[in-house]
């Protein structure tokens, strides 16, 4: 973020794949990120899945064949995901995005790892 409250990454470019499992996001600086839908519901920056405080993050499983079903814009700088399963209440600003597109591999294997530590699937 800039001092003055800006965002300092923004998107040049937004698109879903035809198969709505994968968001496609380029950036102004020429960075691109293609983004699962999995990672993008399981990492929601929602209450349900971050949780209010420190260690309330919860890990949802079952979320491998999930989809997007809309991008919807929020102002100027996020947009909100709605998922096939009916999840909507996360708002990803363009750090986020580009965030996760940086961090989307470890990201993933923490998620495993913690899905398996819970006793869970990705399936």
């Amino acid at each position: 973020m800039t001092g003055s409250g800006e965002t300092a990454i923004w998107p040049a470019e937004i698109r879903l794949s035809s198969s709505r499992t994968v968001l496609h996001v380029e950036f102004d600086n020429g960075d691109a990120v293609e983004l699962s839908a999995e990672l993008l519901r399981v990492e929601s920056p929602s209450a349900e899945v971050q949780g209010h405080g420190a260690g309330q993050k919860t890990t949802p499983s079952g979320k491998q064949a999930v989809t997007i079903s809309r991008v919807e814009p929020v102002g100027n700088y996020a947009i909100r995901l709605v998922f096939s399963d009916g999840h909507d209440t996360g708002i990803y600003s363009w750090d986020l995005l580009y965030d996760y597109g940086q961090r989307q591999t470890q990201l993933m294997a923490d998620y495993i790892d913690r899905l398996d530590a819970a006793g869970q699937s990705r399936s």
